[in-house]
Parts: C-alpha cells; sequence; structure tokens
C-alpha cells in the first residue's frame, strides 16, 4: 500500500528545502520514469556537454605540447577525428552488450571480473569528481578571459559558488537541471561552429602556401630531430591532448536515465556526441596552427583565437565576448556529468556492497542525493589542493579517464576474441576493439610516464587508496552477512510455505509493530526477543517494512511492481510464522526512497488503526563499535525511533548482538 503525505502544513525547513529542490516523486506515479528520461537531444546537452566541452582544453593542451613544431598540428587532428570517432563506436558497441547502463565499472566486472571492476569504478568515481573541478576551473578561465588580470584572485570564489549551485540544481533532478542549460550549449554549438568555419574559411587563400610552407617546415624537423624524435613529440602532443576525449565514456554510463527505446537512444546520442567534438577538436586545433595562437597566462587560446578571427567583423567583440561566455556556461554544464554519473557509480558499487549502502538510496526527488553531495565535497577538496591550476588537473583528469578506458575496452576485447573462436562476430569488431585498446593504452603510459611528478602520483595514489578502502567496507559487510547467517541457523530460520490461520485480530489490544528489512535471522531474533521480554503481554503482531526503490531496483516502473510483490512476500513469511505458533498477525507495508521518513509515516498511520501499539526494531549490536561500524550501518532504526518520540509513539529498539 502506498503512503499518503500527512503532515498538511509543512514546515520552514521544510518548504525551504522544496523550493530549491522541488517537491517529491512518487515512484509509484506511472508517469515519473517518462518525465525524468533523456530523449537524444537532453542528454547530448545532458552528457555530451561534458566531451563536447573538452575542446574548450583538450586542443590546447596538445598544441602548447607541440612547442616550436607547430606544423604537426596537422596530422595531429587528422588523428584526434579518428580516435573520437574509434572510441565513440567502441562504446556504441558497449551500448549494445549493456543496454540498463554500460559504464566502466559495470563492464569491467561483468567481461574482467569482480576486482578489474572495483578498480574501474574507483578510476571512474575519482574521474568524475575531477571532470566537475576541471570543468568549474576552466570555465572559470573562459569567464575571467576578458577581465583585468586584477580581478582574477576571484576566480577561485566564483568556481565554488559555480560547483554550489550545480549540487543544488542536481538535488532538484537531471532533466530540471538540463533543461535550465539547454539554451547556453545551443549558443555555444553556434557561435563555435561559426567562428572554426569562418577561421578556416578566411585562410582558405592561403592554404596552398601553408601545404608549401608545412612541406619544408616537416622536413626541417625530421632533419633536425630525426624521424623517431619527431615521431616522439608527435605521440607526446597527442597524449597530453588526451583530456579531449575524457567524455565519451558518459552516456554509455547514463543509459538507465535515458528515453526508451534505450540502446537508440544512447546511440543516437553517442553520434551526436563524436560528430560535434569532432568538429570542434579538430577544427580549433588547425586553426591555433593557420592563426599562429601562442598561449597566453591571462586568456584561454580560444579567447585569442576568436579575438583574431572576429577583429574586423561588426559587433566583432561582441560576438566573442558571447561566444567565451558560452563557453564558460558549457563547462559549467559539463560538470553535469561528474553529477549524473559520479553518484551512478557509487550508487552501483554501494549495491555490490563496495560502498556504504547508504549512497545506493534515492532521495525523495530520485536522485543520488547522498552522491551528489559527496561528488561535490571531493570537487571543492581536488580545487582547493590544486588551486585550479588547470595543467595539474588535466593531468590527473585524464590519467583516470584511460585507466576506465582501457579496462573497458579490454573487457569488450576478451569478449569479441571468445565470440570471434565461436564464429559469432566479425573480425571487423575484433579490429575495432583492439585498436581502441591501443589508443587508450598508449595515452595512459605516457600520460603516467611524462607526467607522473605533475600531479600523475596523486591520481595513482588516491586511487589505490580508493581500492583499498572499497575492499574493506566490503569485507566487513562480508563478515556481517557471515554472522548473520550463523545466528539464522542457530534460530532455525526457514521459509513458513503454508499458512494455518491464526487467531482474528483486535486492533483495541495491545500490539506490537516489528520493522523488519528481511526474512532473516534478525527479523526472528527481534520477533522472539519481544515474546520473551512481554510474556502474555501483546495479543497481535504486525509486521511492517518499506520497500526501498535504491539504485539497484530503480530501472522502471515495472521495477516498482516487483518492489511491491517482493515485499509483501517477505512480510507473508512472518505472518505465517506468527500463525503457526498461534499469534494473530497481520502485514503493512510502504514502497518509497527514504526509509525513515517512509518508515515514520507508516507507523503513524498503522498507530490510527492500532492505537495501543508499541513499535519494535533490532539493531545489530558490536562489542567495540568504531567510526567505520557506525559509517557502514546508517543507523536507521534510531533515526526512526527518534522521529516516532517526538511524534508521542512508543518505540523500542532491541539489541543483536554479533559476535
Amino acid at each position: 500500500m502506498s503512503v499518503e503525505e500527512p503532515v498538511p502544513h509543512p514546515s520552514l525547513v521544510v518548504k525551504v528545502r522544496r523550493l530549491l529542490f522541488g517537491p517529491p516523486r512518487d515512484i509509484e506515479d506511472r508517469a515519473v520514469f517518462h518525465h525524468i528520461a533523456l530523449v537524444p537531444v537532453l542528454a547530448w546537452i545532458g552528457m555530451g556537454a561534458d566531451g563536447l566541452s573538452s575542446s574548450a582544453y583538450g586542443p590546447e593542451e596538445a598544441f602548447r605540447a607541440l612547442g616550436e613544431h607547430t606544423f604537426l598540428a596537422l596530422p595531429l587532428a587528422g588523428l584526434m577525428i579518428a580516435t573520437i570517432l574509434i572510441l565513440c563506436a567502441c562504446y556504441s558497441g558497449i551500448i549494445e552488450q549493456f543496454p540498463q547502463g554500460g559504464g566502466g565499472y559495470v563492464v569491467s566486472t561483468a567481461l574482467l571480473g569482480r576486482h578489474a571492476g572495483l578498480v574501474a569504478g574507483c578510476a571512474l568515481l575519482i574521474d568524475y569528481v575531477l571532470t566537475i573541478t576541471v570543468s568549474t576551473a576552466a570555465a572559470g578561465a573562459a569567464l575571467f578571459s576578458f577581465l583585468p588580470p586584477e580581478w582574477h584572485g576571484y576566480k577561485i570564489f566564483v568556481v565554488v559558488v559555480i560547483t554550489l549551485g550545480l549540487v543544488t540544481m542536481n538535488i532538484r533532478g537531471v532533466r530540471e537541471s538540463v533543461l535550465m542549460l539547454t539554451p547556453i550549449f545551443v549558443v555555444f554549438a553556434v557561435t563555435h561552429l561559426v567562428a572554426i568555419a569562418a577561421g578556416l574559411w578566411s585562410q582558405s587563400e592561403a592554404l596552398s602556401h601553408t601545404a608549401s610552407t608545412w612541406r619544408s617546415q616537416f622536413d626541417t624537423g625530421l632533419s633536425k630531430l630525426g624521424p623517431w624524435a619527431l615521431l616522439l613529440a608527435f605521440i607526446h602532443a597527442y597524449s597530453l591532448g588526451g583530456g579531449t576525449y575524457t567524455g565519451i565514456e558518459a552516456v554509455s554510463n547514463g543509459l538507465s536515465i535515458m528515453r526508451e527505446p534505450r540502446v537508440q537512444t544512447g546511440k543516437r546520442t553517442m553520434l551526436y556526441l563524436g560528430l560535434s567534438l569532432a568538429v570542434a577538436a579538430s577544427g580549433l586545433l588547425l586553426c591555433y596552427w593557420l592563426w599562429n595562437i601562442a598561449p597566453d597566462p591571462n586568456r584561454t587560446m580560444n579567447a585569442v583565437l576568436l579575438e583574431r578571427v572576429t577583429e574586423q567583423w561588426p559587433l566583432g567583440g561582441t560576438f566573442t565576448v558571447i561566444a567565451i561566455l558560452s563557453e564558460g556556461a558549457l563547462l559549467i554544464i559539463a560538470a553535469q556529468t561528474g553529477f549524473i554519473d559520479g553518484p551512478r557509480v557509487v550508487g552501483n558499487m554501494a549495491a555490490d556492497f563496495w560502498m556504504p549502502r547508504s549512497f545506493a538510496a534515492l532521495s525523495e526527488r530520485l536522485t543520488y542525493r547522498n552522491g551528489i553531495i559527496l561528488m561535490g565535497v571531493a570537487s571543492l577538496a581536488a580545487l582547493w589542493y590544486t588551486r585550479g591550476n588547470m595543467h595539474q588537473l588535466i593531468v590527473m583528469y585524464s590519467i583516470n579517464v584511460f585507466l576506465a578506458f582501457s579496462l573497458s575496452l579490454s573487457g569488450m576485447l576478451r569478449s569479441a576474441v571468445r565470440e570471434a573462436r565461436a564464429g559469432r562476430v566479425r573480425k571487423r569488431r575484433l579490429a575495432l576493439y583492439g585498436t581502441g585498446v591501443a589508443f587508450c593504452v598508449t595515452i595512459l603510459l605516457i600520460m603516467i610516464v611524462e607526467k607522473f611528478g605533475h600531479g600523475g602520483w596523486l591520481t595513482l595514489a588516491a586511487t589505490s587508496v580508493l581500492v583499498t578502502l572499497c575492499i574493506l567496507i566490503r569485507r566487513h559487510y562480508q563478515q556481517v552477512a557471515v554472522k548473520l547467517q550463523g545466528l539464522r541457523k542457530e534460530l532455525m530460520v526457514a521459509p513458513v510455505t503454508t499458512d494455518v490461520g491464526g487467531p482474528a485480530i483486535d486492533p483495541q489490544l495491545p500490539t506490537a509493530g516489528l520493522l523488519v528489512v528481511n526474512y532473516d535471522g534478525m527479523g526472528v531474533h527481534t520477533m522472539l526477543n519481544v515474546i520473551r521480554a512481554f510474556p502474555g503481554h501483546f495479543k497481535n503482531f504486525v509486521f511492517l517494512s518499506v520497500g526501498i526503490m535504491d539504485s539497484g531496483e530503480f530501472k522502471g516502473e515495472q521495477a516498482v511492481e516487483g518492489l511491491r510483490h517482493r515485499t509483501e512476500e517477505m512480510l507473508d513469511q512472518y505472518v505465517r510464522l506468527a500463525h503457526r505458533d498461534g499469534m494473530p498477525a497481520a502485514r503493512r507495508f510502504g514502497l518509497g526512497t527514504d526509509v525513515v521518513s517512509e518508515a515514520e509515516e507508516l507507523c503513524l498511520k498503522v498507530a490510527e488503526e492500532f492505537p495501543s501499539i508499541t513499535f519494535f526494531a533490532g539493531r545489530l549490536v558490536f562489542e567495540h563499535e568504531n567510526w567505520f561500524e557506525r559509517l557502514l550501518h546508517n543507523q536507521t532504526s534510531m533515526a526512526i525511533q527518534r522521529r516516532l518520540h517526538w511524534a508521542g509513539k512508543f518505540m523500542v529498539i532491541l539489541p543483536v548482538r554479533l559476535r
């Protein structure tokens, strides 16, 4: 049964929260899944913006790395296009094979094993944190490009405000945050496409001269450095421009919020992303070379290029300002990827017990509120540590991106090899994943070797620490599960398949309301404790539970019915157990996303039906409880007890000791 909102006049705190984050959503509303899902264009804006926005810093890093060998920008632009198209094709294959969401964590876990998936998941978490940090820091750099240098001291403050604003918007919901930012995306796309086209067209007459100059520059570089040194310089620049490709995975990881049919929507979104990024990145790189753009310490290279291209235009200065402002705003949209996909990875890992289970919970707005807050806080910490240094942030960012890329595509390559041996896959697909792995591993290794002392070590260390922490968390949950299983065997808890029936319930008699989660040793232990502690006092037993729609459950409206059925079946086990022992019993349940709020509302409603009810819940008790155990076991029963006590209801928490 669903529970209605019992409070007719929300408090001031509730009103402010709903003003900022929006009113709650009903998971049983069949329209809600359609409402929050993204069509291809909105998905391109919400998740593809991360990839497209990387044109604001990826090509610039690659061009800077060329040094005096700027003539290599021509083949580098061609290789950029090839890399983008190959990676997009690879991830389109991942979308087909993993239609429920094929992010690096899911793919690596399924195809390479649990521990490879853990490494990929941890790499992705740090990647998405740095997505937010890099994007907001780059937005600050773009927005301050036309401001006096003495104003640049306020840049970090502006970036912090932007990050906090994004946290608020994403708690409201993904679709709402994307719709708010759609006009900015359109302005960026139009202004930069016009600028790139104008920049290339205005140099078309000089292209024949440029071609001959390029040949002479290449010959000079070849004779000066030699073929191997020149090749290494080219590969070095290509690898350091790896930030260009950093947003490609976001589409496959965010399939769960896309409109049905998800595979077609995801592949179309990937196509939009690949084409737009290829045009923007290669076009900007060629324009840097053709216009002889040099790095400026106070402005981005895109700002310098736009100013040069439009200086003879009527209102050229206005156009440039609009384009750069839209670039900064698009980078803010790009940070959305960290808030959209990062919490989903946390939620998926929490569902697999690598992370605290509370991170798998959805909020009343059907967003991953805990994960969103975590991503925002971690991003601000990274910003504080690096002081917004873009070069260091991009190095840290790119290493984990390509670590996740390498694991995902290695898994797909392994799967393709197995299918090729069985004659179920074309060799073309095998070549595609093999090429993708080669590109990703090459960029990853060069980034680590070249930039180990410039932030690379920190990324690897943070990833290693996170992997270790996840292993400890999972090990703890496994130990608790083993102990609970032992408790179940000790109590001889077995499913009761038939209902022998029990005495009729009299709601006016003393009633024990037991809050349970699963039919297990903990629930039965609590029930027996109530009988032992209050012999003969309670004449009725009512078993209560809240079916929680978390990240592992939230797949569509069919999932709600499945959750309802499982909750009912679990409670029926307790009712049959009570009937077997001759006790009157009933069940009541609710469905929701916030277990404490839903449990409070359920208990208050049941208290109206059974006025002499006392609520009971079990709580795991450890002999020497520490902060780690308190974090992993979120003290739900105590939170419910506080709320019910405030409402004037009785609730007793009975200990369940684990030895």
